[in-house]
């Protein structure tokens, strides 16, 4: 049978810090962050940007404030709204436009500028089981430019597409026929 050791604790007990030692190792910390990001080759605008990000989880900060992105059923509550102000708004081309658009967005995950950069032959029905997006014009990393990727149309993403080509496309005055007719004009 086991015997129980007695164990010690071999760490050292520190005081606590004071203000000023704290905010000499958040300066210290702070400075390390910058010069790690800049010899990383980051820009400046970016790494400024984080730096406000660290700034707002910062201890202390009283304004800082979590964005938390809206659940499931507000994302809803939001599209079946929009989508019935459809039958009643003042241009309807338009307005069903964004709203495929941003419904696309929510249900795949498109960033804004990679719906902007779609045509029509970046449909690609034949792929998967629902059909996918060719996205030409996606995010890039560390300044490689956009990298393209194949989106697949899920969460009921080819039914709103199937609405909008068939029934509100056509409305813009565009031919489909045309080489690179955008998807939403």
């Amino acid at each position: 049978m086991a015997a129980l050791a007695v164990v010690r604790d071999l760490r050292e007990h520190w005081a606590p810090a004071s203000a000023e030692e704290l905010k000499q190792f958040e300066t210290d910390a702070l400075f390390g962050f910058v010069l790690a990001r800049a010899s990383a080759g980051l820009a400046d605008g970016t790494i400024r940007g984080d730096v406000g990000h660290l700034d707002q989880s910062g201890p202390g900060t009283k304004d800082a404030q979590l964005r938390i992105p809206p659940s499931e059923p507000e994302v809803g509550t939001l599209f079946a709204g929009w989508g019935g102000e459809l039958a009643t708004c003042r241009k309807f081309a338009p307005t069903a436009r964004n709203y495929t658009a941003s419904k696309l967005l929510s249900q795949v995950g498109l960033r804004v500028s990679e719906a902007c950069g779609l045509d029509l032959d970046d449909i690609k029905w034949d792929l998967g089981r629902f059909g996918k997006l060719h996205g030409r014009h996606g995010k890039g990393t560390r300044g490689s430019g956009p990298r393209e990727r194949m989106v697949p149309l899920i969460n009921g993403a080819d039914r709103t597409l199937r609405w909008f080509i068939e029934d509100v496309w056509g409305q813009f005055d565009d031919d489909h026929t045309r080489l690179g007719a955008p998807l939403f004009p």
